[in-house]
């Protein structure tokens, strides 16, 4: 396989645990009780947890190596609201814990992927000349 293929690959397979995050953050919203507190930890959890998905796809399409970072940025800010307002949601008891665990486990194995592929992506930016 080609080192393209074998991107393009890892890309789509990365797209797609995106998207399996945002189904489930999606389900999880609807089961968070109709509350002061779950209407507004539900409110940010769609916005936020749903936002890594198309973010990715745009970073995918990147017209820049700088730009693929920058996106990449956002991802990964994204992810960081989400595991916030997860945990947040294991505090304050709206949701059980064995159900939002394996959540917060794959939003930080995500932020970790996404900060890796940051400090790759960078690491391979040609420096600029200083004139």
């Amino acid at each position: 396989m080609s080192a393209q293929k074998l991107s393009l690959a890892l890309a789509d397979e990365m797209e797609e645990r995106f998207l399996e995050f945002a189904a489930r953050i999606c389900a999880l919203v609807e089961a968070l009780p109709d509350t002061k507190t779950g209407r507004h930890i539900s409110g940010q959890l769609i916005r936020c947890g749903t936002s890594p998905a198309p973010n990715y796809a745009e970073a995918c399409a990147a017209e820049s190596r700088n730009d693929f970072t920058h996106k990449l940025g956002i991802v990964l800010k994204e992810l960081r609201e989400t595991r916030i307002w997860l945990k947040l949601s294991v505090k304050t008891a709206t949701m059980k814990t064995s159900r939002l665990n394996p959540l917060i486990d794959e939003c930080t194995e995500l932020m970790n992927i996404i900060g890796k592929s940051i400090v790759t992506a960078k690491a391979n930016t040609p420096a600029k000349k200083i004139r």
